[in-house]
């Protein structure tokens, strides 16, 4: 009876709550880098067409700026601002969260309808381009839009909207999936140096307002965010037109800034921020972006007549670091379960991927051009030696 007490927590590691945990967020980080990798291997290819194509050289330039301008790349001071800007928020919510609970549960809708349509349009394109023509449908000052991006725009606002009027936790992990997604293939890491930065900061920041912020504000400031509820804009909205039973029936809204997984056993849910998903998977991006540009630096190697190394075929450094975020998710259920109490998932997921990243860099030689500019393409010398 006491080794069943003793090896507990090794039991609640296998619960389906647990395993749904490890499997979706590795599933929304390799989703999200191939989408960012597509979308920067679609708009490489654009540029070229575009350059063969044009007869002026200030047009093609013109197009390609406005297509950087739909990414963002975050430089080494917003990866230091970055845990600052996020401690302001988290306090924001901590005081004033009563007062402006109405205006977080529009913004997150609204915020997360988009994403959620970006989550849903390669399956909408599946859907819909065999049977449609291509042509955009002009909508004023809004734009032009494809068939399939207003089919998945028309999907997600429908999710949303049962979302608002039901709650239901299902409905708020398909939204948190969709923000997740969309950060990670919207957000670039420039370099392994800022990548650093960024996830050391925000180690730091996890740490501190889940262990710390107790002896300062007489609260868990980050589990009391994290598990607040935001009232019904329904609700809200009936009342103020002396509607009873809808404002009754309405129910209280999670933000989907988690997700949350049930167990199949015991009715409790296991939960992961959305932090910690998108952050490590930042860092995944950037390596998966780099392990593209090796490949392309092969086949130019092949081109050009020069033996590539023989080291560049070998495990590719998002497989490491992918097995790393793995071994830290891991990591944190058993100290989570070990110690009876929530446990900053990134002191144990930043750890885990950035080390083995940093140490696989230096022994392959990759260490100082991934810190410092890793996309700088280099015309190989046909004396190298190999």
């Amino acid at each position: 009876m006491s080794s069943q007490v003793d090896y507990q927590w090794a039991y609640t590691i296998m619960d389906s709550s647990r395993v749904s945990t490890f499997l979706i967020s590795i599933l929304l980080i390799v989703y999200g880098s191939f989408r960012s990798l597509n979308m920067e291997q679609e708009a490489r290819e654009r540029e070229k067409e575009k350059s063969k194509s044009s007869n002026g050289s200030s047009v093609c330039l013109t197009d390609i700026s406005k297509r950087k301008q739909d990414v963002q790349t975050l430089d080494t001071m917003q990866a230091l601002c970055l845990p600052l800007g996020a401690s302001i928020s988290l306090l924001v919510m901590f005081f004033f969260f009563d007062s402006m609970q109405m205006l977080f549960a529009i913004c997150t809708a609204i915020i997360a309808t988009v994403a959620l349509a970006f989550l849903l349009l390669p399956m909408c394109q599946y859907i819909i381009n065999p049977c449609s023509d291509g042509n955009k449908i002009s909508f004023g000052i809004c734009g032009r839009f494809t068939t399939a991006e207003l089919l998945s725009f028309s999907m997600a606002l429908f999710i949303v909207c049962i979302w608002v009027l039901t709650g239901h936790w299902l409905l708020m992990d398909a939204m948190g999936m969709g923000l997740c997604v969309a950060f990670i293939a919207f957000v670039r890491l420039p370099s392994l140096k800022v990548s650093t930065l960024l996830l050391t900061g925000l180690l730091i920041y996890d740490v501190f307002w889940v262990f710390f912020s107790s002896y300062i504000f007489n609260t868990n400031v980050m589990v009391k965010v994290a598990t607040r509820s935001a009232e019904n804009p329904v609700g809200v909205v009936a009342r103020k037109l002396h509607i009873g039973g809808v404002a009754k029936e309405a129910p209280r809204l999670s933000l989907p800034g988690k997700l949350v997984f049930p167990s199949i056993h015991n009715g409790r849910f296991s939960m992961l921020g959305l932090g910690d998903i998108v952050m490590p998977g930042l860092l995944l991006c950037f390596v998966m972006r780099y392990d593209a540009y090796k490949k392309s630096q092969l086949l130019h190697f092949g081109e050009t007549g020069v033996p590539p190394p023989r080291h560049l075929g070998r495990i590719s450094y998002f497989h490491c670091s992918l097995i790393g975020y793995f071994l830290g998710l891991v990591t944190a259920t058993v100290s989570s379960e070990i110690f009876k109490a929530a446990q900053p998932a990134l002191l144990y997921l930043v750890p885990f991927t950035l080390l083995p990243l940093l140490t696989m860099a230096y022994l392959k030689g990759d260490l100082r051009r991934m810190w410092s500019e890793p996309f700088i393409i280099q015309q190989p010398s046909k004396h190298m030696d190999v």
